[in-house]
């Protein structure tokens, strides 16, 4: 192969099928080339590291000498936002986690997610309404992407026609993600600190509006609260509400776009679904393991000299670990490239593991199910106008940036 790995894992070219690229890659489990990051493909030693304390998630462990093309953001970011706890260690990952989690989930708020089947509903519900032409739908446009901005937006009591200010900073932020080794590292930073910083201010404003007068959402809960773990200082808190803006809504719209163009490639388990919603609960845990919406996660540091498979990571490396390669490992997952919602061992890592497993895990799993089983009830013969769709440049958070469908009718 002329090209590197690495280079073929992010070329554009590759996004609408990298499982290819990750198959060969697994041959080698642990990649290491020359001035770059080592990079784990296969399911147990993936696992294996995402519960290691050894591998550190903050970027600014990373050594001088590993030459990596996301090491210079890491101190870019530090002069906007500090970084949250998604890229914090112990104990400050754990005092920021336990903090965010008192209102949004068990044990505290144990109803919360659940409580909001009757408004997720109601959500999708209202947007498959205003479709409009049935010819010519754009599933992410019309439904993927408003459907989990809504709901974040509902959550945090975020203002809903706001989104046009914060939809640019969100996609500059997430874009960061992605490493680009063909990008000018300083360019690179400034333009994702001035997105974290108008977002900073942005949240700021609505923060201080908050703790003068609380409202029932999770701002305002985070904004005034006083437990065991003491307050948020307020940079915490921007972090910590940037975080959960960005990433409550930029997973989610992959995995229902994801979802339902893998279900229109395997229209037998479409209409299943047309005949049993309650077939979108194995259907989306298939999906997470089949076509996970985070594809890789580039930002690890090793905190010690570690073995994996024979080979020696040293103490200060960059390490990649592709979970959607580990999710497609026939050491792990009988005939791994099919699509199979009936699979009865999918422990996947499609949402992480460890740690730093996805915080919003029920809430998006909850949002795919409704998205699709509604989907599939109400759209009537849904096919593809085009396949493979147009995806978007991220490689990270891998998904369509259109799904163009067509369908007969919109059932009530």
């Amino acid at each position: 192969m002329t090209q590197s790995f690495l280079h073929q894992i992010l070329d554009y070219a590759n996004r609408a099928n990298p499982y290819p690229i990750y198959e060969e890659l697994r041959k080698t489990p642990v990649h290491h080339e020359e001035d770059g990051p080592f990079v784990v493909s296969t399911y147990y030693e993936i696992r294996s590291l995402l519960h290691d304390p050894r591998i550190s998630s903050d970027a600014r462990n990373l050594a001088s000498t590993a030459l990596d093309p996301l090491a210079a953001s890491a101190q870019e970011e530090e002069s906007a936002l500090p970084p949250s706890f998604l890229r914090l260690d112990p104990p400050e990952h754990d005092r920021l986690r336990r903090m965010t989690n008192r209102p949004f989930g068990p044990p505290h708020s144990p109803h919360l997610i659940d409580g909001m089947r009757g408004e997720l509903h109601g959500i999708v519900s209202g947007l498959i309404d205003g479709i409009g032409d049935p010819g010519r739908i754009d599933l992410v446009d019309q439904v993927s992407y408003p459907f989990p901005v809504t709901v974040i937006c509902r959550l945090l009591g975020i203002p809903r026609e706001d989104e046009a200010r914060f939809h640019v900073w969100a996609d500059t932020i997430a874009a960061s993600l992605d490493p680009d080794p063909d990008a000018v590292p300083a360019e690179r930073g400034k333009k994702s600190n001035d997105a974290r910083m108008q977002l900073g201010m942005y949240l700021a404003g609505l923060i201080e509006e908050r703790r003068k007068k609380p409202g029932k959402d999770l701002l305002s809960e985070l904004a005034t609260a006083k437990g065991e773990d003491g307050s948020m200082t307020t940079m915490e808190l921007l972090s910590t509400a940037a975080l959960l803006l960005i990433a409550g809504h930029e997973t989610t719209v992959n995995l229902v776009t994801n979802g339902m163009l893998t279900l229109l490639r395997n229209p037998d388990v479409l209409e299943r679904l047309r005949a049993d919603p309650r077939l979108a609960v194995p259907i989306v845990e298939e999906l997470l393991r089949f076509e996970p919406p985070v594809q890789l996660v580039p930002q690890r540091t090793t905190l010690a000299d570690i073995e994996v498979r024979g080979v020696t990571i040293p103490k200060g490396a960059s390490l990649w670990l592709v979970l959607a390669s580990g999710n497609r490992d026939p050491q792990r997952f009988e005939n791994p490239d099919r699509f199979d919602p009936d699979r009865g061992d999918i422990q996947h890592l499609g949402l992480g593991s460890g740690i730093h497993s996805c915080f919003g895990a029920p809430l998006a799993r909850l949002e795919a199910q409704f998205a699709l089983s509604e989907l599939a009830r109400r759209l009537e013969n849904p096919r593809l106008l085009e396949d493979p769709p147009p995806y978007r440049q991220n490689a990270v958070l891998r998904g369509p940036r259109h799904l163009h469908i067509s369908c007969d009718g919109i059932r009530p």
